[in-house]
């Protein structure tokens, strides 16, 4: 084993025993769960991987590879296994193209139960600092650093794109809203579609890099497993960039069955758009016995995280075998 290799092994282990260490010091039980899945939650943004278990007797069950681990990780929950985490190879199809993209990837999920979404912004900032100083001793790095900058979705657009988010609530203001500001847009965008659209456009390239930044309150017309803020047009969701790299997601869980169920037929029309259709886990919405604890889900990319950490400029630089490189070898071997 030559130096560098040898070199890169040992970083790669020390970042991933940080993590592991930081969660056991805190109380969080380390679980490991199934990448196969005989039925998923239906996200129509993500394709899947679909496989199939042989039996002896013949027959074919399908299958489908975990895009990450949140439909296991919450039936422990519901079964009162407390605060856990994972860290787990996830899959999503189709995920190839640019630097951040990597079709199997590592995720790193963490649910803390008894606290909200804001809480999990202290465990994220408390595990950025144990990072630093077991991961880049002696190496002031400003843009790594907590304490995270903090800003709502509504307060961005209004700053970066000259929006009232608040204002635009359905299709049409959205779309005039973008194209007042000079956003492209054809056909008839859904609100989810201008929104997006606008955020990729005006929002998302301007955001402060100096610091990490917590990107609060998104709009609940983003469909996801997310509490709704009470009394607002908003979301209890985050998502955390650095350098302009989106790198965790987190939710005040959603544990009402009746806005699960209506969440779950609303997102198995959407998907059936998809190439790879899958089983839809409709169970899901039952599993949260009356009374359950408020719960927070944070979903935190390990190899953006490394990347960032380690100074790359692409995943290629902490994955040991990226999949264009799978991929290339292959047809040179043909």
């Amino acid at each position: 084993m030559t130096g560098p290799i040898r070199s890169s092994l040992h970083a790669h282990a020390r970042f991933i025993r940080s993590i592991r260490s930081y969660f056991a010091d805190h109380g969080y039980a380390e679980v490991d769960t199934p990448s196969l899945c005989p039925s998923l939650i239906p996200e129509p943004a993500i394709e899947v991987f679909r496989t199939e278990f042989l039996s002896s007797r013949g027959a074919a069950s399908p299958l489908w590879l975990a895009p990450s681990p949140e439909l296991w990780m919450k039936r422990l929950l519901a079964r009162g296994s407390g605060s856990i985490f994972q860290i787990s190879h996830s899959f999503r199809n189709g995920d190839l193209g640019g630097p951040v993209h990597n079709p199997e990837f590592r995720l790193l999920e963490w649910y803390t139960v008894r606290a909200g979404y804001l809480d999990s912004i202290g465990v994220a900032e408390d595990l950025f600092s144990r990072l630093l100083a077991e991961n880049a001793p002696g190496r002031p790095r400003k843009q790594l650093a907590p304490p995270f900058l903090r800003m709502s979705m509504e307060e961005a657009f209004r700053s970066f794109a000259g929006i009232e988010l608040a204002g635009c609530q359905d299709a049409e203001q959205m779309k005039e809203a973008g194209l007042r500001q000079g956003v492209a847009m054809s056909g008839d965008p859904t609100w989810e579609e201008a929104f997006h659209i606008v955020f990729l456009t005006l929002v998302e390239p301007r955001l402060p890099r100096s610091r990490p930044l917590v990107l609060t309150d998104y709009p609940a017309l983003v469909p996801t497993t997310a509490r709704r803020k009470s009394g607002t047009p908003w979301a209890e969701r985050w998502e955390l960039y650095i350098d302009g790299v989106e790198i965790a997601n987190c939710y005040t869980e959603e544990t009402d069955p009746q806005a699960l169920k209506a969440l779950i037929r609303e997102e198995s029309e959407r998907k059936k758009g998809c190439r790879v259709p899958h089983r839809v886990d409709e169970g899901l919405a039952d599993i949260f016995p009356p009374g359950f604890p408020s719960c927070s889900g944070t979903a935190l990319g390990v190899d953006r995280l490394e990347m960032v950490f380690s100074g790359e400029v692409s995943l290629e630089g902490v994955i040991l075998f990226p999949f264009s490189a799978i991929i290339e070898g292959q047809s040179n071997t043909r």
